[in-house]
This record gives structure tokens, sequence and C-alpha cells, in this order.
């Protein structure tokens, strides 16, 4: 292929002869995806499609089709969202609620950990070498 130096861009459009197939996606996916982005505060479309590993503009088509607004980067009360403080108060509820589950995870390791050790105290002493 000839490149173009003084129009380098020319090098990255595709080949008449050349077909890109085009990826096809369930509609659970689809609904998974705006369920997602629905449940996730502060996320963005940009941001929540690389995290889904798909484009950007897709995800954009399936939530204009579901009816669901696009929130810009720097969402504010004026276009409908929660105030600062409400989300502020939001986001604070939801990591002392991550904070207690992680917690309550934290004393169920230690608790099993007790006891495996319990165990390996009480086996390495009925072994007779």
């Amino acid at each position: 292929m000839i490149v173009d130096t003084l129009n380098p861009g020319l090098a990255w459009r595709k080949r008449e002869d050349q077909t890109v197939a085009r990826k096809t996606y369930s509609e659970e996916c689809r609904g998974d995806a705006v369920e997602l982005y629905r449940s996730t505060p502060g996320a963005t479309v940009v941001g929540m499609a690389a995290d889904l590993g798909i484009m950007d503009s897709t995800l954009s088509a399936w939530l204009k089709a579901a009816g669901v607004p696009v929130r810009s980067r720097h969402s504010g009360p004026e276009d409908g969202s929660s105030p600062p403080g409400e989300a502020a108060d939001q986001e604070l509820a939801r990591l002392r609620a991550r904070v207690a589950e992680l917690e309550a995870a934290e004393r169920k390791l230690s608790t099993e950990r007790d006891i495996l050790r319990a165990a390996a105290k009480y086996f390495a002493g009925e072994t007779r070498w």
C-alpha cells in the first residue's frame, strides 16, 4: 500500500474490497447495558462503553432507543439531575453500605481462618511420625 506522506490520514481508510463484520448483540445484552447505565450514578456513556467493550455510539443508540436520558459529563441541577448535596448524600450512603458489607465479609473470613488454624493444630497433634 502506498502511503501519502502529506496526508497520512488516508492510510487508515479501509479499502473498497474490505468488509467489516458488524457485531450483533442480544436483546438481553442491550437491556443489561442500559440497566447498568441507569443504576450507576455518575456514569458517562464513554466510560461505561469502555468498561463494557463496546463503542460509545452503540451504547448511546441503545439508551436512546430505551428512552434513557444521556447524562453529560458535567451534569448539574439545571439539566434535571439531583442537586450536588443530594448526590453527595447518596454517594455517602452507598459507601457506608459497602463498608458494612466489607466488614461483614472480613469477620466471616477471620472466623473461617480461626477455625482452620484450630483444625490444623488438632490434626498436627494427632500425627505420630
